[in-house]
This record gives C-alpha cells, sequence and structure tokens, in this order.
C-alpha cells in the first residue's frame, strides 16, 4: 500500500513539473525565493498594529514569528528524521523532470510550504475579527507550494504534509495567543 501511494506520489510530481512552460520560468523563480515575499511580511505586521492596541499587537506579532519559528524547527527535524531525497535529486529523475533548482538537503516535508502556510493561517485568524478580505492571503502559500513543485524540488506529499504541519502549529500557537491576550484584558480590567 505504502509503495503504491509513493509511485502515485512520484506519477502525479511527474505530470505537474511536465506542465511547466518555459517562457514562466523566471516567475516560478521568482516566486519560490523568500526574499522577493519580504514586502508581504511587513504588511503583516502593519496590519497586526492597525488591527490591536500597542500591548496586544506585541503578543500578536510573538505569536506570529513563533509560528514560523516552530514551523521552522519541526520542518528540519522531520526531514532529517524522513531524510527522503528531493526529486532534483533523484537519479531516476534527473532526465525526465524539469529542474530549476538543486538543493540538496531532503524533501519532506516542504518548509516552504510549512511555514507559508503556519504564517497566513496565523495572520488570518488574528484578523480576520477586523479585515474580512484577509483570506485573500492565502494566494501567497499556494503560489509558493505550486513553485516547488514546479522549479522540481518537492513531491506533491511533500507539499500536503507541509501544509497541514503549518496549519496545524498556527492553530496552536493562535490558541496561546488568544489566551494571552484574554489574560492582558483581564489585568487591564482589574487596574
Amino acid at each position: 500500500m505504502f509503495e503504491q501511494l509513493k509511485e502515485w506520489d512520484r506519477e502525479l510530481f511527474i505530470y505537474l513539473n511536465g506542465l511547466g512552460i518555459e517562457r514562466f520560468d523566471s516567475f516560478w523563480i521568482a516566486v519560490t525565493q523568500e526574499e522577493y515575499w519580504i514586502p508581504l511580511y511587513i504588511i503583516f505586521f502593519i496590519l497586526i498594529f492597525i488591527a490591536y492596541k500597542k500591548k496586544q499587537a506585541f503578543i500578536v506579532c510573538i505569536g506570529f514569528l513563533s509560528s514560523f519559528v516552530v514551523t521552522f524547527g519541526l520542518t528540519r527535524l522531520i526531514k532529517a528524521s524522513v531524510a527522503r531525497i528531493r526529486p532534483n535529486n533523484a537519479e531516476n529523475l534527473k532526465e525526465i523532470i524539469r529542474i530549476l533548482q538543486e538543493p540538496t538537503y531532503y524533501s519532506f516535508v516542504s518548509g516552504h510550504t510549512s511555514s507559508s502556510m503556519a504564517i497566513t493561517t496565523f495572520i488570518v485568524l488574528a484578523l480576520r475579527h477586523r479585515f474580512k478580505w484577509v483570506y485573500v492571503f492565502y494566494i501567497w502559500p499556494i503560489l509558493f507550494a505550486t513553485s516547488r513543485i514546479y522549479v522540481g524540488v518537492h513531491y506533491p506529499s511533500d507539499i500536503a504534509a507541509g501544509a497541514l504541519l503549518g496549519v496545524i502549529i498556527a492553530l496552536i500557537i493562535y490558541k496561546i495567543c488568544k489566551k494571552m491576550l484574554a489574560r492582558g484584558d483581564k489585568e487591564l480590567e482589574e487596574l
């Protein structure tokens, strides 16, 4: 059963990666680079400070940063434990897939996907009460995750597991953050 799932994952990866069109390569290479998303992170911080009072905003910022740090750390632990070779490094795939990047570290789970889903889910949970349109930010992790298959460095299961991991971590950290915010509100009421 497990071998069959791996084979389907491999075949789906080959199919999706093969849909790539050369004239869009530079777009997907840019999308997959973290530094191009720095303006989005700045927007997230600005929105937090618009939506919350100063002390609350700092608590939410700590939650925002924690969602990234915890996800990054767990992703690295999982990658080291599972030790799955990336498709771009698999000898039996090199001749049949499009490879636009060549990272050498392990594949499962996708760090780009897990981190972007954690950050986005946390931001959506934290800001949805103030900005109804905040769900549009999910475009970012969808593009980010798609780029990883396009450039040839992740299987679909790496993406799916990374997305699930990111959402779970964001939900946990948001619940903790919400308790901290509620405790802070009670302390203000007692003054």
